[in-house]
């Protein structure tokens, strides 16, 4: 293999990571979007807000689902404009700038998310017990 085709292969593979990021992070904005996104898995804008109730957690994700959509978008186009370079430093240069334009826009939505779920009212305790630790038997079954 000559020298050029090994640059070649290297600015492929070079592609595909914020190619690839991408398509993760652009789906994972659709799930949201879509309000898809499973709440026991590890995706999705996991705060103290989102967490406290699936309602939250549905409505941070279809709130951050766009600029994360967005993001993924911008991933496969960094890409291909790394593949569309005519050196090698252009295409490093095109993949840096595309992982980290992916990163802002995912942290962007993640802000936005969170501060929609802080909109979110607490869930409400139940009203039964004081903590008595009657184990859901109610109160008066200790009297």
């Amino acid at each position: 293999m000559g020298r050029g085709a090994s640059i070649l292969t290297s600015v492929f593979v070079l592609a595909l990571i914020p190619a690839l990021l991408g398509v993760l992070v652009g789906w994972g904005g659709f799930l949201g979007w879509q309000e898809k996104l499973p709440r026991s898995r590890g995706a999705g804008v996991r705060t103290e807000a989102t967490m406290r109730s699936d309602e939250a957690f549905r409505v941070a994700n279809r709130v951050a689902g766009l600029p994360t959509m967005v993001a993924g978008a911008v991933g496969v186009l960094a890409g291909a404009a790394t593949l569309a370079m005519p050196s090698t430093l252009g295409a490093v240069l095109a993949a840096t700038f595309g992982v980290v334009a992916v990163f802002v826009l995912v942290a962007g939505g993640g802000v936005l998310g969170h501060r929609a779920a802080t909109l979110i009212p607490a869930p409400v305790e139940p009203a039964g017990c004081g903590g008595c630790a009657c184990g859901g038997g109610g109160c008066g079954a200790l009297r």
